[in-house]
């Protein structure tokens, strides 16, 4: 039987009847969207992730454009995000008419590079060309960001600071979760990240309430919320009075019972998770570029990603082999045709040569240790082969 690169069966199996009947609870409730499980999901994952509050949404993407929503960021309006991530993070700014400013990430964590970062911003104030208004940071394959440095240099310039960690939820820094540091924490849920549903969804954790309280707004069409209300008489629906331009971005109720059901095992698969980690490491170190996590962080290894001179020889010696593997962002984003113009200060020498040199291999909390073995002796030997 091939090796799956991830193993989804293997969770639905443990989970069992109880997921089974969370979803057939859903079916028959005729409460697809926004049922009761939308709120009990919240709340959850509030607690998990240490925000005071979460608004679960349609998908990672729309986690992101929402707080670039509400905060009224626009035309004439930067926001400074890294390259070397997947299309959503930079395509969020576009689409509000802002201009995302590219920033060159640390050669070990692939994560955002403070200093670039602080010299990026600097430049585009000196331009004057554009205002810079927000930071958009990834917790790339699974671990946190360097948020300390991050944040430091998003307050000293008065800015915002999104956490985009699609890939991330779960993942800590001296035991924060990233909404300790950033303003706005996002995540996503598709089926592939370390918590999936069975379809798309997102979240969005905030700390202040009046922010919540737009995203609740901007989630249903802009729709009346309670502090909209105050002072008004309106005897119908909220949603039928509509205070803003928002979005359509509610999350299936079928979505938060299969979320409610895979949080309760989440703890223990992010244990799994860094066993399976160690062991790659253990088993790798000493012949290819293993992933380096940041001094404090705990990593939800959304993928195990090395580095590897022939990247795409490795990759088909694996394939032949029975071993998937997976690249990630072999075209960063600003090397892609919608975002080739927008400013990269300083450029981005460590997203160029990473972009060609990364593999990850397969990863998930239920990946035996006999197929684990298998995946590090065909690495090895293809090593071994071509050093000869």
């Amino acid at each position: 039987m091939p090796i799956p690169f991830i193993d989804l069966q293997a969770q639905r199996r443990r989970l069992g009847q109880p997921l089974e009947d969370a979803i057939l609870k859903v079916v028959r409730s005729g409460a697809y969207v926004m049922g009761p499980e939308i709120a009990e999901l919240e709340a959850a994952l509030a607690a998990f992730g240490q925000a005071p509050h979460a608004l679960t949404c349609g998908s990672g993407t729309e986690a992101l454009i929402l707080p670039l929503m509400a905060w009224g960021i626009g035309p004439g309006d930067a926001v400074f995000c890294p390259s070397f991530t997947f299309a959503a993070t930079a395509e969020v700014m576009p689409l509000v008419g802002a201009s995302p400013v590219f920033v060159d990430v640390l050669p070990d964590t692939y994560n955002l590079d403070a200093q670039r970062l602080d010299a990026a911003i600097a430049a585009v104030k000196q331009e004057g060309r554009l205002t810079p208004r927000a930071v958009m940071t990834v917790d790339l394959f699974g671990q946190p960001a360097d948020y300390p440095a991050i944040a430091e240099v998003t307050r000293r310039h008065g800015l915002k600071l999104i956490a985009d960690s699609a890939q991330g939820f779960g993942c800590t820094l001296f035991g924060h979760h990233p909404i300790h540091w950033a303003d706005v924490a996002t995540t996503s849920f598709f089926p592939a990240k370390p918590l999936g549903a069975y379809g798309d969804g997102g979240a969005v954790f905030s700390k202040d309430a009046r922010l919540h309280d737009l995203l609740v707004s901007l989630r249903v069409h802009g729709q009346a919320v309670a502090s909209d209300l105050e002072g008004r008489t309106f005897h119908h629906d909220p949603k039928y009075l509509n205070m803003r331009v928002g979005l359509n971005s509610r999350m299936d109720t079928l979505q938060a019972a299969v979320l409610l059901q895979k949080l309760t095992i989440f703890e223990d698969e992010i244990e799994a998770r860094n066993r399976v980690a160690r062991r790659y490491a253990e088993g790798l170190g000493d012949v290819v570029r293993t992933p380096a996590v940041i001094t404090g962080g705990t990593s939800v290894w959304a993928q195990y990603t090395i580095e590897a001179a022939d990247r795409d020889g490795l990759a088909a010696s694996l394939r032949e082999q029975g071993v998937p593997s997976a690249v990630y962002y072999p075209a960063p984003i600003h090397r892609q045709a919608p975002y080739a113009g927008y400013p990269q200060p300083g450029g981005l020498p460590v997203t160029e040569a990473k972009a060609s040199q990364v593999i990850s291999l397969p990863m998930h909390a239920y990946l035996e240790p006999d197929d684990q073995d298998l995946v590090i002796a065909a690495v090895r030997a293809f090593v071994k082969k071509n050093a000869s």
